[in-house]
This record gives structure tokens, sequence and C-alpha cells, in this order.
């Protein structure tokens, strides 16, 4: 079984998650942490509960999703991924952090990239890994379908979908993504949404305004 934990941090309002094994072994994903008492707190719980961090996995790059990731890097030595599309965006980290007026130093580097056609790897469980761009150029979903949870990022939230009027956005692309890859999961799939509360896929079909015929 993996157990899915969320914090909510930084002025965004962005929720990071843990993915945690049978052996306290978690990955990170979506770290947003800003201030220090933010960092402290989502490392008191890994602390606290005896979790082994292994990895962060990002389903994008956009600032509210990646202000916490040179921290835990530091913290616990361990690799950072992204899908490759999402490069230039991680690139030009440093100045939309400025636009909205918050402060990084250093952009976070990809230690390596998550391809979707492969999944992802959580010791011997693999995530499917769905390509659902339109928020942004690179956008992934993470899914279990023992666990019956899908993280979709910012693509589909609980009664929203995410903006599509950043560069790389498309609201076309974003439709197609979340029609092909998440509301095709099963109605009781639970939805763990980069902002707001969860949701599931049944949920979405049937009262999401952006998604009806």
């Amino acid at each position: 079984m993996l157990q899915v934990e969320c914090f909510t941090f930084n002025p965004f309002q962005e929720n990071t998650y843990l993915i945690i094994d049978e052996e306290k072994n978690c990955w990170i994903v979506d770290p947003g942490m800003y201030q220090q008492q933010e960092v402290d707190d989502i490392v008191g719980y890994i602390e606290n509960n005896g979790l082994k961090p292994i990895a962060i996995i990002n389903t994008h790059a956009h600032i509210d999703h990646i202000l916490g990731v040179n921290a835990l890097k530091q913290k616990y030595n361990i690799p950072f991924g992204i899908h490759i599309s999402e490069q230039a965006i991680l690139d030009n980290a440093i100045g939309t952090a400025m636009l909205f007026g918050l402060q990084l130093s250093t952009a976070p580097k990809a230690d390596f990239y998550i391809d979707p056609e492969q999944g992802y790897k959580l010791n011997d469980r693999t995530l499917q890994v769905f390509f659902t761009p339109g928020h942004s150029p690179g956008s992934i979903s993470f899914y279990s379908a023992d666990d019956n949870w899908v993280l979709s990022g910012d693509a589909l939230f609980n009664g929203s979908i995410g903006r599509t009027d950043l560069p790389g956005g498309s609201f076309e692309v974003l439709i197609n993504s979340i029609n092909t890859h998440l509301l095709t999961l099963p109605g009781d799939t639970l939805v763990y949404s980069g902002h707001g509360p969860s949701t599931t896929v049944g949920r979405e079909k049937q009262f999401n305004p952006f998604l009806q015929p």
C-alpha cells in the first residue's frame, strides 16, 4: 500500500505530497515550501515518522511547486526529477520568482527526467505516469491503480481545471489531457490536486463545469 500525505505551503496555497510505502520510504511530490517554518514542518514530519526520503518527483515546474526543492535536496541529498518538457520553465525559475515578488537565489537542477512510457519505479512498485500537458508543456500525473489515487498536479482540481494562460499553456490541450488520461480512470479514484481539496474522478465527470458536454 502506498500512503499519501498532503501539506499546503507558500502564498499560492500549493499542495505538497509525500508518497510513503510499507518500509517508510517516501517520495516527495511538488515541494512548495517557501518560509523556513514550512521547511521545518515537512522535515519534522519526515523525521518524527521515521521516513526515508528517496527522491523528489514533480508534476511540473511552475514556481509554486519548486520553491522547496533546493532545501530538500540539500537536507537529504536526494535527486529531483521532472518531465523533460518542463526544463525551459525550470530554467526561468529565478525570473518567474521575481515577477511574483518571491526570493529564489538558485534555480533547482533536474537530476533526471521522468518518462511517461516507462512509469516511475518506487522500489518494487511502479507508478503509472500520464503525460497531461495543457497547464504547462510537460505536466505529468502519477497514478497508483492498486491504491486508487492519482496525483494530478495542476491539471484537474475539485470543481475546476488548471489555468492555461501561462507560457506553454493551452485550454484545448489540457481538456484533451484530462479527458484522455484522468476521466477514463474508475469513478471512485481519488484525485489529489496541486491546490485545494481532493476529489474523485466520478465527481468531476458529473459536476466540474469545465468538463461538461
